[in-house]
């Protein structure tokens, strides 16, 4: 099992969490190949919406990927993004900055926000499930 965070503006996230889905690098699938089944992933919104919304810097989600493979859907002529499925716990939305100083995977504090920039990335368990805790992921 690995765990994995995804930067999404938190609309779009909405939307993921409706559809059972999560999209990454704006449709491609080479980073999205990376996941498997089992693994665990949380989102974390720097916006309320893609480019023009309002600084939010919260995780937003938190799941499980539920299928072997990408696949992908058509939502215009032009735009056939790939997707990966996703069971969504119940969870609470929990601001990044008390988190900070104990992720490990944020190495250089003072510019804690560059990390996420990456998109779809890789973090160890213990920081997945500090985010888990602040999130009461999984609490009905």
């Amino acid at each position: 099992m690995r765990y994995w965070v995804n930067t999404v503006s938190r609309s779009h996230v909405q939307i993921g969490v409706a559809g059972g889905f999560t999209q990454a690098d704006h449709g491609k699938n080479s980073r999205l190949k990376r996941l498997s089944k089992g693994d665990a992933i949380v989102f974390y919104s720097p916006r309320t919406e893609f480019q023009a919304g309002e600084p939010l810097q919260h995780f937003t989600a938190i799941g499980e990927i539920i299928d072997e493979a990408p696949y992908q859907v058509e939502m215009t002529a032009d735009f056939h993004p790939w997707r990966r499925r996703v069971k969504f716990l119940p969870s609470a939305e929990a601001p990044i900055h008390p988190l900070i100083e104990q992720l490990d995977f944020i190495r250089n504090k003072k510019i804690w926000g560059f990390i996420f920039r990456r998109g779809l990335f890789e973090i160890g368990e213990s920081d997945f499930n500090a985010i888990a805790r602040a999130m009461n992921a999984g609490a009905s």
